[in-house]
């Protein structure tokens, strides 16, 4: 099978779904406001310089998941999708992924952000494989750590290699979109590069690799 794999945040979606579900835990009065929004911008300020620590980054993150019952986590979940993430949809990136399906191609997101966001992110998009950050859970609860390796820069590759060995697929053909200079380990091995809405380092990289630049939003 030819494999098409999407980079999630300010990709597919017009927005940061990471960032946007520490806004919500904000406006909801979840976290402390004050702290919680500095520390959310200041990392995602990281990101997008390409100096984010996503150990530490993940850290903060994942600590909110680690304090709340799976009951009360699920209910903002949903409140988050219709808040936050549907205004996000682009009807470009359904027809971008609409394209691929008809040419049989398997779809994928691999992204850094948490299952616990993407998860029903992945569902609205009809996307079912999907590769991203696992949180660790106990007992039916989240711990506020990690479990394996985040896919995160070259961590994407190392996650995408497993699932790859674990189904006895390839590389062959494959497709990977994406806006980040972040994703540029991923995106350096597959034989279709597509930068999308890219930040200024991957314009400036693609264009000068010749990749194919495009837009989902304009």
């Amino acid at each position: 099978m030819t494999l098409a794999i999407f980079d999630l945040d300010n990709t597919l979606l017009a927005g940061d779904s990471d960032h946007a579900w520490g806004e919500f835990l904000v406006e909801e009065g979840i976290v402390d406001a004050e702290t919680y929004r500095k520390a959310n911008d200041r990392f995602y300020q990281e990101y997008l310089n390409g100096e984010l620590n996503i150990q530490t980054y993940l850290e903060f993150a994942l600590q909110p998941l680690s304090i709340h019952s799976m009951n009360e986590l699920l209910e903002w979940r949903a409140t988050f999708m219709d808040k936050k993430v549907r205004p996000m949809l682009l009807q470009k990136a359904e027809e971008l992924l609409n394209s691929h399906r008809a040419r049989g191609h398997t779809l994928m997101i691999i992204t850094a952000t948490n299952r616990f966001v993407t998860e029903p992110i992945a569902d609205v998009l009809g996307i079912e494989h999907l590769i991203a950050t696992e949180p660790e859970m106990v007992n039916g609860r989240y711990t506020g750590g990690i479990a394996g390796t985040p896919s995160f820069q070259e961590g994407k590759v190392a996650r995408l290699n497993d699932w790859l060995a674990a189904t006895s697929e390839s590389l062959d053909g494959a497709w990977f979109y994406s806006d980040s200079h972040n994703d540029l380990p991923l995106l350096e091995i597959v034989p279709n590069p597509i930068a999308v809405d890219p930040d200024p380092k991957l314009d400036e990289y693609a264009k000068n690799r010749g990749w194919k630049v495009m837009s989902l939003r304009g």
